[in-house]
This record gives structure tokens, sequence and C-alpha cells, in this order.
């Protein structure tokens, strides 16, 4: 017995540290044997795609971001909505998602090799990490196994995402409801150095901050000035590069940003307004974002354990927007 309980902990522990199984059930080759091509063709749709069109990278990490928050990391952010549901596709905050016919591709180049296997929450989790990997970020091991989900409400999106007006306090609350460190925040928050953003999202930092006609403090103001001639009070179709000058290469230059007080939203601010957040910014900066990369891969991987569904649970849609 004392023999099988050693054997029984050696295996497990030669699990975790080698990262095959997660407490969710995920597991790195989960399709080994059911399609072992999968991470070859899902990349070859992301190249396909991001490198005619880099842009493309941040909406795809974002919608990986948007799904998981909302019901889990379950594909429900890709689905239609109906004649008889608003699904969270239609949400304001999605409505700037692109990208949906990178997923489309990858989905249906997998339903000829492998049909009914593989989730579009699995897609969607690997191409996240490759159009992050294409344009000079980090690359991470995606455990996969996830099963897609039925259901997608337009209000549960709305409730559940967090927003560019969020400050540390309740940004905190919606990370650690899901599970999410502090740390996660601050590091999953560096994946606003991609991307553009429209100006009503930080309009009342210029315009109208405490309902008086006037600046956020916070904010540094030579750079709301620049701001200013870019957005106009109650612009609500302008977008501004959200890191100037490498929106559309994944790099530290968002940390250098928020020490200089010029994240454009609230919820970048806020990071300098706690100790552990501030820290990590700051150090990003000393060592030149030493750790960054590193600490995205594990953050995202982290973010992608959310509610999964797996086993019997969900379905394996057909095609990504509807079910089946």
């Amino acid at each position: 017995m004392a023999t099988l309980n050693f054997f029984s902990i050696f295996i497990i522990y030669f699990a975790i540290v080698l990262g095959f199984v997660n407490s969710q059930g995920l597991e790195v080759g989960f399709y080994k044997k059911t399609c072992p091509n999968v991470e070859k063709i899902v990349k070859k749709a992301v190249v396909d795609y991001v490198s005619i069109a880099p842009t493309l990278a941040a909406p795809l990490l974002r919608m990986h971001f948007h799904d998981c928050f909302v019901r889990g990391c379950d594909g429900s952010v890709l689905l239609n909505s109906t004649k008889s549901n608003q699904a969270e596709k239609d949400a304001i905050a999605n409505l700037s998602l692109r990208g949906f016919q990178v997923i489309d591709a990858a989905k249906s180049a997998l339903e000829k090799q492998c049909p009914g296997v593989v989730s579009c929450a699995d897609i969607l989790a690997l191409v996240a990490r490759d159009a992050v990997s294409l344009i000079n970020g980090p690359t991470w091991q995606v455990p996969l196994g996830r099963r897609d989900g039925r259901v997608s409400i337009l209000s549960e999106a709305t409730t559940n995402l967090p927003t560019p007006f969020d400050n540390f306090t309740t940004l905190k609350t919606r990370f650690g409801s899901l599970g999410l460190s502090v740390k996660d925040l601050v590091v999953l928050s560096g994946g606003h150095t991609l991307g553009v953003s429209h100006c009503f999202s930080f309009g009342s930092r210029m315009y109208n901050f405490t309902g008086k006609g006037d600046m956020d403090p916070n904010m540094d103001q030579k750079y709301i000035a620049q701001l200013k001639t870019k957005c106009k009070p109650n612009d609500v179709t302008t977008t501004v590069e959200m890191d100037p000058g490498s929106f559309k290469t994944f790099d530290t230059d968002y940390y250098n940003l928020v020490s200089k007080r010029r994240g454009l939203f609230v919820s970048d601010a806020t990071l300098l307004t706690n100790k552990q957040t501030k820290d990590y910014v700051l150090a990003q900066l000393s060592s030149r974002g030493s750790t960054f990369f590193e600490d995205f891969g594990v953050s995202m991987v982290n973010m992608g354990n959310i509610g999964v569904l797996t086993d019997k649970s969900g379905e394996i849609r057909k095609k990504c927007a509807f079910i089946n």
C-alpha cells in the first residue's frame, strides 16, 4: 500500500510539474490521438489572416478574454443572436470585436480533417496565443479539452465584462470572482499594448471627469491636450492607438505609458493606485520587461481555465456561430 501511494503521488507530481493536466481537466496534447494536427491547422489560419492584417491580433486576443469573462471559456462569444435571444456578440463591449472569419477558417479546416472533434472554445484559445506570437509576442502551451456552451446572453456580457471605467476595487472583485489574482490583473492589462480604442471609452477623462467639465488629474495633462486634437467632446467614431507607435506589436511599452500617466483608461491609471500592481508596472520598466512575456503566458493559461466545460458537458459545435 505504501508503494502504491508513493507511485500515485509521483504520477500526480509528474503531471503537475510538466503541465500535462490541470485542475479543470484540460490537457496539453488533448487531441494528440483524435486530431494530432490541430495546432498546425489553427496556426495556418491565423498566419493567413494576421500576416496580411496585423491589426487583427488585438481583437482576436480580446475575443478570448471576453469569452472567458462571461460564462467561462466556452466559445459563447462566437454565437450569433437569434430571433428569440440577443447573444453576447451584440453587447456594446463586443461590437468592436473583429476576426471571426479567422475562427471560422480554422474550424472549417478542422472539420475537414477531424469532424466533430475540436471545440470552438479551444480554437479561440489557440488563435489568441498564435495571434500574439505572430506580432513578436510570447508563446505558451495551451491546455485543451474545452467544450462549447449552448447559451449566450447579451445582458451577461454587459454585466460581467470589465470596463475601461473600472477602479482597482472593481477590477480586483471582477478578476477575483473568477479565480484570477491581482498579478493576473496587472499582467493581462498588458494586453493593452495592442490595438485601438474609441474616444468615448476615455472621453470623460478629458472633458467631464467629475461632471463639472474638468479633466482627470490622474492623467498627464500634456497628453490630454494631445488627445483633444483627435477626440472631440462626445466623439463616438474616432479611434486612438492604445500604445502609440507600436500598437501592432506586442511589447512592454504599455507599462511605460502607465508609469507616465498616459494609459487611456481609468482601468489603466488605477494600476498605480495599488502597491502590488504599481510595483509590477515599475518592475517591468527597471528590468525592461524581463518577466512580462513569461508572466503573460502563465496568466493567459490561468484565464483559459475559467468556467470550462469538459467531458460530456456542452457540445462540439459544427459551426462556431451556431449551436448544433
